[in-house]
């Protein structure tokens, strides 16, 4: 004998439906939802191109790197912009690579001694970087990315698209904070490293030295000469942020090059003062007329029978005035045969 079904009544029909929808909701509301990102989408990452020689790692792609988080950071060694967000993007390495943070420092170069394997090598070194370094020497990358600036640093999501573009230095925290949402990490505090530079206290811009690379022309009626080895007269009274120079200087496309009696004044305002340079030589610095007081003695000066001296060698940044405070000041550099200059730098 069969028995009879009962017929569900609409009120437990009803009832079922939104028990139903209530479990759904929870079941939906269980699974990690990822949270639509504001950053915006500038396109496609340009591939890596034309990189030879790695450092700290073997060749990269961003194909091959599709999931990771992709920070490129174009610098060169001698740039001291470069040079001061470095402890940015080390801590950053140490923070977010088992995260899936992966930094590429592409380092194309400035000056012809930027190509040297053994100088980046060294700096690499010098500054105890960690992450990939890709030698960008025909400047393929450079010019696939459409770059014109050192350092500029941009960061391509696990998509291979990027999603943020920064030129120079500063915006650290909310570079970081892009790292974060990318890699969906929890918001957290950010890294502040400061630097102790005061940038609205910097009067003069960096000088370019060399007929080829000068942005401005000496203080000399005598001016830049190309390939030319030139006797300059110095005279008084001196522009600020103008180069003069005094003696033999040879006249390079991108250096001048000291021969005899050479002298070089520079009338400038900020609180260091560091110089791109090269050539086994030696050269002392005075301030203000007077020997450069110890207090002011940049990292790159040492007492020398009375007198601050530099050593130079290899072709790096070196820094050869600090003084306490920040403020307008006439430098004289004097400078042994063979010491080459390529750039000032201020902070």
């Amino acid at each position: 004998m069969k028995k009879s079904r009962k017929k569900l009544g609409p009120e437990v029909i009803v009832f079922g439906l939104i028990a139903l929808f209530v479990i759904t909701i929870a079941i939906f509301a269980s699974i990690p939802q990822q949270e639509k990102s504001s950053l915006p989408n500038l396109g496609k990452a340009p591939e890596i191109a034309g990189i030879k020689t790695w450092i700290n790692s073997e060749p990269l792609t961003i194909e091959n790197l599709k999931g990771k988080v992709v920070l490129a950071d174009f610098w060169t060694y001698s740039c001291i912009n470069c040079i001061r967000t470095l402890p940015y993007l080390k801590d950053w390495h140490g923070k977010y690579k088992d995260k899936g943070l992966v930094i590429i420092g592409i380092h194309t170069p400035e000056f012809e001694f930027e190509k040297d394997y053994n100088n980046v090598r060294n700096a690499v070194e010098k500054y105890e970087l960690k992450y990939a370094v890709a030698m960008d020497n025909d400047y393929a990358t450079w010019r696939a990315y459409k770059n014109s600036y050192w350092p500029r640093k941009y960061i391509i999501d696990k998509e291979g698209n990027i999603r943020y573009d920064h030129i120079g230095e500063g915006a650290y925290e909310e570079t970081e904070k892009v790292i974060q949402e990318l890699l969906q990490e929890p918001a957290s505090s950010t890294t502040n490293l400061s630097s102790g530079t005061d940038f609205s206290q910097i009067g003069t811009p960096e000088l370019y030295l060399g007929y080829a690379f000068a942005r401005a022309p000496l203080g000399n009626e005598e001016g830049f000469s190309t390939g030319n080895v030139v006797d300059y007269k110095y005279k008084e009274p001196v522009q600020g942020n103008t180069i003069y120079l005094s003696g033999e200087w040879k006249n390079e496309a991108d250096r001048i090059i000291s021969v005899n009696n050479s002298k070089i004044f520079l009338k400038y305002k900020a609180k260091n003062v560091n110089i791109v340079a090269g050539g086994e030589s030696k050269i002392s610095t005075l301030l203000d007329g007077k020997p450069l007081s110890e207090n002011a003695f940049g990292k790159d000066t040492v007492k020398e029978d009375q007198s601050a001296i530099s050593n130079i060698s290899s072709h790096r940044l070196y820094n050869i005035v600090s003084t306490p405070d920040y403020g307008t000041h006439l430098l004289e550099i004097d400078a042994s045969p063979g010491f080459e200059l390529y750039t000032f730098t201020f902070g």
